[in-house]
């Protein structure tokens, strides 16, 4: 065994790349998605060692294009979720005595093959499986799930070595974080390449095993993922990735003696019903189980009458348009004064002129598809509600069509009361809705904000003036659990903006930080005594 106190690489945020026409990358890119166009996958599930394929396969397509077939998955059943849990168990020794710096080069060669020789592969599975645009796939599936290894390693040695700072004359005192004792379940999103890494990886780096289930949405990219994983040396058993039905798996895991936590990232209401079953389940568990959870959001951008026109408008068609809406952290709803409402509404209708909708496949495209038509029905319902409402009215858009793809036109809706339905409730799709303010009322406004949805993720102040700028932050300090000022509320950075929200919103165990890989361990205190006392007698037995 290697003994040494070693320092990691210092981790930087990886570059994104542009995909300019003309750029080396921008071919390469497109090479990758007519290679993956061009042949149909069979995608098993990772049990083990062993790629298990039941002969239940469902097809994979991509939502901009539904009519053709990327390849097949094979759909698992409670018996697959048995079976990875007992891989997982039976990795966990060896997994956890592994040396630390061992676990952390593994996810840091994870990281370099996404950033090399896995990149476009990685991002053209994310184009076609989850219908994102160039720029926002390179943001996600080769920038993010890259930053969040290498940083996580180093957040590891940070954990690793914070030690009790007083140890007296003859003891030392130190502290050693254990893996969690059972096995994890991470449940992950479609919309997030990058957290459907992350949430298995963060737990495996500190030592523990997993079972991952990803969304079917998005499968696709989660198979490349694993094939990194393998690649980059995650032991067999130690991440074990399965296709089943939400409530089969939760059926097994949770009345499992050894499930030891869940780190989740997905609806409020899927979350809720865990927490509910896990409590109720509670007397089953060897150890009180960890409940990690980021859940939905309903951020807004709030402008102050002092703000610049052209800075609220990009941050809106931004915030709220960006991946079709389909951002934890997407501005879906906006306050704005009544002063600068046409001069906004002007520059938002000349920014939606210009974009242009369609497959991912074509670079040209700002706004691709919704994820299913599941999501796409679910939000039509609202924009159709919209339209025949007398408390509100749809500015731009309101257009859909799912015969080739889930298009759904980027829709701005006028709200005529800020508690109108698709201000407080949350949409998952291209939709934002605005109430405009009388300038004067700014600080009940605030007010408004901050008690009209149950979410508190994400959220942004735009404003010149100083003075507002503080009572905003102020007023709206549970809000949001990622707050900006004079910028869109989307956008967090791995080793810059910690990611996370409370009240609806989950835990805020803050992905992207210490904070979060701190919930996947178990510290233990070790006090030794050089000189050990030799009599029970005090000194103030003594007789006079």
């Amino acid at each position: 065994m290697l003994k040494g106190f070693f320092n990691v690489p210092s981790p930087t945020n990886e570059p994104i790349y542009s995909y300019a026409p003309g750029t080396k990358e921008r071919k390469l890119l497109q090479d990758a998605i007519a290679a993956a166009r061009a042949q149909e996958v069979d995608i098993p599930m990772y049990i083990g060692s062993e790629e298990v394929r039941t002969g239940n396969k469902l097809p994979l397509t991509p939502p901009h294009d539904h009519k053709h077939v990327l390849g097949y998955f094979h759909k698992g059943t409670q018996e697959h979720v048995k079976a990875a849990i007992d891989a997982a168990l039976s990795a966990k020794e060896a997994w956890e005595n592994l040396p630390w710096e061992h676990r952390a080069a593994i996810f840091l060669k994870a990281a370099e093959l996404i950033s090399t020789k896995y990149r476009y592969k990685l991002n053209a599975a994310t184009m076609l499986g989850q219908s994102k645009n160039a720029f926002q796939a390179e943001i996600d599936s080769a920038c993010e799930i890259a930053d969040f290894l290498r940083f996580n390693v180093q957040y590891m040695t940070e954990i690793y070595s914070q030690q009790p700072p007083v140890s007296p004359k003859g003891v030392w005192n130190r502290v050693e974080q254990r893996p969690l004792e059972g096995f994890v379940f991470a449940l992950t999103p479609f919309n997030f390449t990058a957290i459907a890494g992350n949430l298995p990886t963060s737990v495996a780096m500190m030592g523990n095993v997993v079972v991952w289930k990803p969304s079917d949405t998005q499968i696709y990219s989660a198979n490349v993922l694993m094939e990194i994983f393998r690649e980059a040396g995650v032991p067999d058993g130690v991440i074990n990735l399965v296709y089943v039905h939400g409530p089969d798996a939760g059926e097994v895991i949770f009345k499992h003696p050894d499930f030891a936590g869940i780190h989740f990232t997905g609806s409020t209401g899927v979350f809720q019903d865990i927490w509910k079953t896990i409590g109720e389940n509670i007397h089953v568990y060897k150890t009180y189980p960890r409940i990690v959870g980021e859940t939905g959001g309903k951020d807004f951008i709030l402008a102050h009458p002092s703000a610049e026109a052209k800075v609220v408008s990009t941050a809106l068609v931004r915030g709220a348009f960006e991946f079709q809406g389909q951002k934890c952290s997407a501005a879906s709803r906006a306050y704005i004064p009544k002063s600068l409402w046409p001069t906004i509404k002007d520059l938002i209708g000349k920014d939606l002129e210009t974009f242009k909708m369609g497959g991912t496949e074509d670079f040209s495209n700002f706004i691709n598809a919704v994820i299913d038509e599941k999501s796409f029905d679910k939000i039509t319902k609202y924009i159709d509600r919209a339209k025949e409402s007398n408390e509100a009215e749809v500015v731009f858009g309101g257009d859909y069509d799912k015969s080739t793809g889930y298009f759904i036109r980027p829709t701005v809706i006028v709200a005529q009361n800020a508690d109108y339905e698709t201000m407080q409730e949350e949409l998952f799709g291209p939709v934002l809705t605005i109430f405009v303010y009388e300038d004067e009322k700014w600080s009940e406004t605030l007010k408004t904000i901050d008690q009209t949805s149950i979410y508190a993720l994400t959220g942004a102040v735009i404003a010149q003036d100083r003075y507002a700028i503080e009572e905003a932050s102020h007023a709206l300090r549970h809000s949001a659990g990622n707050f900006y000022i004079n910028d869109k509320c989307t956008g967090a950075v791995v080793g810059q903006q910690p990611f996370g929200g409370a009240r609806g919103s989950g835990t805020n165990d803050k992905a992207g930080s210490m904070i979060n890989l701190l919930r996947w361990v178990s510290p233990r205190t070790i006090k030794e005594t050089f000189n050990p006392d030799t009599d029970y007698r005090y000194p103030f037995l003594g007789e006079e």
